[in-house]
């Protein structure tokens, strides 16, 4: 954990030690930036054989797209007048695409847990792919905790739709302060928006990429079995058993993406089951294996998975964005049923959602 004022004396010190790895480098001076409107610091770099070089820095506590692009603006105005300076955007701990987009503005960048770009004159440093080693408390350690996660399934859901936080709270079953919490994790990564109406996330595709980088099906208690039967026949069987003894249940993996946007043979059955599922796996005569299973039944970490299942052909399936998730996970061809899922019904309806709110308005 680092204290935010320590933040701009660390962040002076990473710049130093980025300029360091030139040995013909000299930093003849760097003060802090008197006018209030401009960028934080001022620095006076000398090299063999070159002109003086002015460097222009920002530093700030956070180094998320929305931390980025302030700085970036602020730094690009600044460059406006003086067109010979060049500015470096200084945190933390600058993410790969708040990274990006200082590249793509022309600024340098540097954080405190060892990546770093600059570029001028006849200079280029460069160190990448390191993690982020600072951490600052927001109250809030992943938006990918199992209560965040049902913020998140309701957005993708019905992404472009504003949210009142009330309203949000309810549908996803969360405390109001969980709301403004991820709310701010998103904003701060350009995902969601602020309006008039209600939060809005903008960017579901990249909420749901950087969700498969963080998702496991290791935090779900899998339970493997084998059948001879047929499939789709066990799976109604179960679906049978689940509805007498009031057991709520969804289907997912290859079970869901069979009905939903039917592709890739799965040749395993994915079912959610809420309670033990010995209850069901005994009636419907499941063989208990440790290898060469055709049946996963799961115990879910959170029962957010089971959040608006739809009935199809009698059975219960889980929300696409769920089915997505438990996919791109899946060994074998779990990733390539996952992109056909995505193309044939995720994305369109995105795009229809898009559309009939930009119509709307």
């Amino acid at each position: 954990m680092i204290k935010e004022a320590d933040i701009s004396k660390k962040g002076l010190l990473a710049f130093r030690d980025c300029l360091a790895a030139v040995p013909s480098l000299v930093i003849d001076s760097i003060e802090e930036n008197a006018g209030r409107d401009g960028p934080g610091y001022r620095a006076c770099i000398c090299s063999e054989g070159g002109p003086q070089q002015i460097v222009y820095l920002e530093i700030k506590t956070l180094g998320t797209p929305k931390s980025a692009r302030e700085a970036v603006n602020l730094l690009l105005r600044k460059l406006q007048v003086e067109t010979w300076a060049y500015g470096v955007f200084v945190a933390p701990y600058i993410s790969p695409s708040s990274a990006a987009l200082c590249q793509e503005a022309g600024i340098g960048y540097v954080d405190l847990s060892g990546n770093c770009r600059i570029a001028f004159q006849r200079v280029f440093i460069s160190r990448e792919k390191m993690g982020n080693q600072y951490s600052l408390n927001t109250g809030l350690k992943s938006i990918y905790s199992p209560k965040s996660e049902r913020i998140l399934r309701v957005l993708l859901d019905s992404p472009y739709q504003p949210w009142k936080a009330i309203d949000l709270a309810e549908e996803s079953q969360v405390s109001l302060g969980m709301i403004t919490q991820v709310s701010k994790k998103l904003i701060e990564e350009e995902w969601l928006k602020k309006t008039p109406q209600g939060i809005v996330l903008t960017q579901p595709e990249s909420l749901l990429a950087d969700w498969v980088n963080n998702y496991t099906l290791k935090r779900s208690v899998q339970h493997n079995f084998y059948t001879l039967k047929p499939l789709r026949e066990v799976e109604s069987e179960i679906a049978k058993v689940c509805d007498r003894l009031n057991i709520p249940y969804a289907l997912t993996g290859f079970s869901a993406s069979n009905r939903l946007a039917p592709m890739v043979r799965g040749q395993r059955a994915m079912i959610y089951i809420q309670r033990d599922v010995h209850l069901i796996a005994e009636p419907v005569g499941l063989k208990p294996v440790e290898s060469g299973a055709n049946i996963t039944l799961i115990q879910p970490y959170d029962h957010g998975v089971f959040w608006n299942a739809q009935p199809m052909d009698d059975l219960q399936v889980a929300n696409p964005i769920q089915v997505y998730l438990d996919l791109k996970r899946h060994p074998g061809r779990g990733e390539e049923a996952a992109d056909f899922l995505y193309r044939e019904v995720i994305d369109p309806r995105w795009q229809q959602q898009k559309m009939n709110t930009t119509t709307s308005s």
